[in-house]
């Protein structure tokens, strides 16, 4: 954020992977299939983020960018007046970006279900997506063959190392 100094950046970044480690085992202990950890990226540190905002907000950087005396929490703690203006609004705002989300996305996929459109079948979730829509493995896990395997180690023993002679002489 352009309003954090450097120190609370590195703060901000480790809480960030609590963060982002709290939610990912919150959805697989709910049984929530999250492929890609979409939402413990974007939902948890999205919301620690704005939340990082309200308390490291840096008075020179935010008078720098908005000329207005909001400042972090911890700022203004350590001067004394304790107010949370800017965290109370960064809160706000997390709580109204969820409110309209929820209140867009779920008729949204209400109607998909409805439909039948909100899942795969079961074979497909099983098999994979790669396979059934795109027609072909985003991973292949088996490895190298045998023969790619010989190929290699016959590359590398071939392979001659040169180091240039030291003649004690130097480069003018």
């Amino acid at each position: 954020c352009s309003v954090c100094e450097p120190w609370a950046a590195l703060v901000i970044g480790i809480v960030a992977g609590w963060v982002y480690i709290f939610w990912s085992n919150l959805l697989v202990k709910l049984k929530i299939d999250d492929a890609v950890d979409a939402i413990p990226v974007h939902f948890g540190n999205g919301m620690w983020g704005c939340i990082a905002t309200g308390l490291f907000a840096s008075p020179g950087l935010v008078d720098n960018a908005y000329g207005t005396p909001n400042y972090g929490w911890f700022y203004n703690w350590g001067m004394g007046n304790g107010t949370g203006k800017l965290l109370a609004v960064e809160i706000i705002g997390v709580l109204f970006i969820i409110g309209w989300v929820g209140l867009i996305m779920i008729p949204y996929f209400m109607l998909l279900n409805a439909m039948g459109l909100f899942r795969v079948d079961a074979l497909e979730e099983e098999v994979g997506l790669d396979i059934s829509h795109h027609k072909g493995a985003a991973y292949d896990l088996s490895g190298p063959s045998e023969d790619v395997k010989e190929k290699y180690e016959i590359s590398t023993s071939q392979r001659k190392l040169v180091v240039p002679a030291d003649d004690g002489e130097e480069n003018a």
